[in-house]
């Protein structure tokens, strides 16, 4: 009987698989109303969806593991100790899992005291012996002992569960070099890490697999264990016993007693009804409606009778592409874009930062263009491309940036995917265009493997890419509530080239200042370590936890800091708390040596960042935070501190460039207080900023009873510190911790704050209730952030949501006003034809370079629109500072 004859048999390996999909999709962006994380469960199943559509199995079953606990962990308590606790986010999406597979009419098996390696392999031998051909899916390299030529292992790549490479007994050789059932033989030689499996020491595969093949056997390789020569030898020789105990280990068992047969495990129907149910209450719309296609095709109905409105088309075929240039690639245009009314799909592809073709797309055609500089024919494409004709991408920034570096401008991106699936699931990372297709489309884009010089699998054409996007586009604006479809539209979109620009421009350094900066904040760190080193009576590395651990804990027996995996904490903030419990001298000189230190890197960073014109080209993630604020990087200047002296040196050598006359800088004065005076609507706050009152001084006049001339440096900083502390959900322990008071004292603080001012209390405490009962929060603007997690029963994550939800509107706000100021300001130096430029955006602060005879009018144009970017109860402070250097320049 030949394979494509014989049934199939194909049994997964449940745990194996879910927990590979749990750490490859992010957990933020796949929870249910209930709150229950699900990524472990969508990946698991989209993958086994998948398997279902190419494979075709005829019979199929999931084993699970019951416990960590079998046979082996008796035989040897420490086999698997190395692992660490279940992820709190990873507890409960097993029964889920099994209550879908359960509605897809998929068995699932488990049995005490063996795990679910040993099911597979009892059903693989079974299934081989009578005739079937088995496919066992399993991200256990123990399971490639289980290939023969009846056998084939699926197992999952680097990326996660979405790409499966297939080990016959051809590739398991090709890979390893060993026959498979020799394979668990060289596992015992060299160890498994992840079944805390100790090997031999010094044995690698390499040696493993040629001792294999020389003697035959693992049981051979120790009966000659005395010719084998060298350290690896006696190794060997001295550590007989761990290879002996691996082997016995990591055999799977073939006669595990079982209350089915294979033939037992045909396909069952799909029970609709209940998979409907199941998916509902998963939010799995997407794989729902490719289940229903499945259960159509086997019913023998079209698949396509069974597909929700609302659902995506996983079976689109992928359109041929056509390379197109002159007169064909003008009427394409002027056809798919309808006279520069309709979207387009468009990515940019580029070698070494050059521009070598172009990908356009619309739903159901794609054509490339190659690029080439010198071409004349490509006027309609350049004049597309500058056109505001919308144009839909995926984290255009990039692209803009290589395109303008090659000449070409690109205008009117009306869509960015990246951006897109981040408004809509804003704790989630970023993804590539392959992840999201796996996580909005359903479907695989297959990829080469990163470690091969030569990739098998050939990369996508940027044509394909561009097709791809469309159809995200449409999905996730169909996804987006109002609100958060105008936070992406009217705020995030137009930042793209804005942000595109900023960072082409970059801004001069003084790399001299830098250098002699470095050069003596290495010396005075130098001498402190010595200094530190008199202390202890020895030189140790003073950026090693594990020597720290043995001066402080061990050698000066200071108390003990909170525990964490290494030992004892010597972080910051515990150095800081030991210091104060227990004031030493070591301690005074190993925080001075950290400060130098960390300086030193931050100048470092930048000086290897400074171009061969002098300037520094930062990198902002517009996607980088989940309230909407911008992150910094390559290098990060949002850590360049401000309240220091050589903070302050180092701001100093960011200097207004060649042909400008000097450096202006705006923020905004205490815009998170003044957004919660306006969210909450209390009146005390509320006459405070719009008397022009100093805030903290106001306040504290009230909390403590005196006349705000009265209230002492001592008392505002603490209001400063409770103020902004109730709006990051800061408890009375944590302020207790920050200004060094009794817990008691902070909250008496805190219980007269919320005395005086009650509005403030309600809002707080509404504005989670609302989360709880919405499941997110919104901003002024509609921006909304998830929070699953606020009906979590994990404590721990509760309260962590509850906290950042407390925060999330007014920090959302802050960032979404800032950004509209630029979008204003952004618009005004391009319709007045200034020369000036917007250089950074740090925090709440905006820096720009002011061309000669522009300083008057940036100074009105950015004051106007910054303090105008939002209509509040209380008036938005601008501060704006002018100097030739950025520390000059602050206000």
């Amino acid at each position: 009987m030949s394979d494509s004859q014989k049934p199939t048999l194909m049994i997964i390996d449940g745990h194996s698989l879910a927990f590979r999909a749990f750490y490859a999709l992010p957990v933020d962006s796949f929870q249910n109303r209930e709150g229950q994380h699900t990524n472990a469960i969508h990946g698991f199943l989209s993958m086994l969806i998948s398997l279902l559509q190419n494979e075709k199995p005829t019979h199929l079953a999931v084993a699970f593991d019951i416990s960590r606990y079998s046979f082996r962990t008796r035989e040897y308590p420490e086999y698997k100790g190395t692992r660490g606790e279940t992820p709190v986010e990873f507890v409960g999406q097993i029964p889920l899992l099994e209550e879908a597979l359960k509605a897809m009419g998929i068995q699932t098996l488990s049995k005490e005291d063996f795990e679910a390696d040993d099911i597979l392999a009892t059903l693989a031998h079974e299934g081989s012996e009578n005739g079937y051909r088995v496919l066992v899916v399993s991200g256990d390299r123990d399971a490639i002992q289980m290939v023969n030529d009846n056998v084939t292992l699926l197992y999952p790549n680097a990326r996660g569960v979405s790409e499966l490479k297939r080990y016959d007994r051809d590739a398991v050789f090709e890979r390893y070099g060993v026959e498979p059932h020799q394979y668990p033989d060289v596992a015992a030689l060299v160890g498994e890490t992840s079944d805390n499996l100790i090997g031999v020491d010094k044995v690698g595969e390499k040696t493993a697999v040629k001792w294999v093949n020389l003697y035959g056997s693992l049981d051979e390789v120790l009966a000659h264990a005395d010719e084998i020569k060298g350290v690896v030898g006696q190794n060997l020789r001295d550590q007989i016993d761990r290879p002996a105990r691996n082997r016995k280990l990591n055999h799977l068992l073939t006669d595990v007693d079982l209350p089915v047969s294979v033939g037992d495990l045909d396909r069952r129907p799909i029970d609709e009804t209940a998979v409907r149910e199941v998916f509902d209450r998963l939010q799995f719309k997407t794989l729902l409606q490719r289940v229903m296609k499945i259960a159509a095709a086997e019913r023998g109905d079209d698949a396509t009778a069974a597909a929700p409105s609302d659902a995506v088309d996983d079976a689109a075929a992928i359109p041929a592409i056509r390379t197109m240039v002159d007169e064909e690639l003008a009427k394409w245009i002027s056809t798919n874009s309808k006279d520069n009314t309709a979207p387009l799909g468009l990515t940019v592809t580029s070698v070494d930062g050059v521009v070598t073709g172009l990908g356009l797309a619309t739903a159901t055609e794609t054509a490339f263009v190659p690029w080439a500089a010198d071409r004349p024919d490509y006027e309609a494409l350049t004049t597309w491309l500058a056109s505001d004709s919308p144009k839909f991408m995926h984290s255009a920034k990039t692209q803009l940036k290589i395109a303008a570096d090659s000449g070409l401008n690109i205008a009117g991106v009306a869509f960015d995917t990246m951006l897109a699936a981040w408004v809509l699931k804003p704790s989630g990372k970023p993804e590539e265009l392959e992840a999201q297709v796996y996580s909005y489309l359903g479907e695989t884009i297959e990829q080469g493997d990163p470690n091969q010089l030569v990739p098998e699998t050939e990369e996508l054409s940027p044509a394909t890419k561009s097709w791809y996007v469309v159809r995200l586009a449409e999905y996730l604006a169909s996804r987006l509530d109002e609100g958060s479809l105008a936070v992406l539209t009217d705020i995030e979109m137009p930042l793209v080239p804005v942000f595109a620009q900023m960072e082409r421009t970059g801004i001069a350094v003084n790399r001299q200042l830098l250098t002699d900066l470095s050069s003596s904040l290495s010396t005075t760190a130098a001498d402190v370590a010595r200094n530190a080193f008199e202390v202890i009576g020895r030189e140790i590395n003073l950026g090693s936890p594990k020597q720290l651990q043995d001066v402080l804990f061990t050698q000066l027996e200071m108390p003990k800091t909170r525990a964490n995996k290494t030992g004892f904490s010597t972080d910051a903030a515990s150095l800081a708390d030991l210091q104060e419990q227990a004031p030493h001298p070591f301690l005074d000189l190993l925080l001075q040596h950290r400060d130098a230190t960390k300086l030193v890197q931050i100048i470092t960073g930048i000086e290897k960042a400074i171009d061969d014109s002098g300037r520094v080209h930062t990198t902002y993630e517009q996607a980088g935070s989940s309230t909407g604020r911008i992150a910094s990087n390559d290098p990060n200047l949002q850590n360049v501190p401000v309240k220091t002296a050589t903070g302050r040196q180092i701001r100093a050598s960011f200097e207004a460039g060649a042909g400008f006359d000097t450096l202006l800088t705006a923020d905004y004065s205490q815009i998170e207080m003044r957004i919660m005076a306006h969210l909450s609507g209390d009146e005390g706050l509320i006459q405070a900023f719009n008397e022009g009152e100093d805030l903290h001084r106001f306040v504290g006049s009230r909390i403590f009873g005196v006349e705000p001339a009265d209230v002492t440096a001592e008392m505002r900083t603490k209001v400063k510190a409770m103020s902004y502390g109730l709006a990051y959900g800061l408890s009375a322990f944590g302020l207790s911790k920050q200004l060094r008071i009794e817990t008691s004292e902070a909250k008496a603080l805190m219980t007269d704050y919320f005395a005086r001012f009650g509005a403030v209390r309600d809002y707080l405490r509404n504005v989670v209730e609302q989360a709880r009962v919405d499941g997110y929060t919104t901003t002024i603007f509609g921006r909304r952030r998830p929070f699953g997690d606020l009906n979590s029963k994990n404590r721990v994550l509760r309260d962590n949501a509850e906290r950042q939800a407390l925060n999330s509107p007014v920090q959302g706000s802050a960032a979404d006003i800032l950004k509209r100021a630029m979008l204003q300001i952004d618009a005004d130096i391009r319709s007045e034809g200034l020369q000036s430029r917007m250089l950074l955006q740090v925090h709440d602060e905006l820096v720009f370079e002011i061309a000669g005879g522009e300083l008057e009018r940036m100074t009105t144009l950015v004051h106007e629109r910054m303090s105008g970017a939002a209509s509040l109860t209380v008036p938005l402070d601008v501060q704006i500072g002018t100097g030739h250097n950025w520390d000059a320049a602050a206000h």
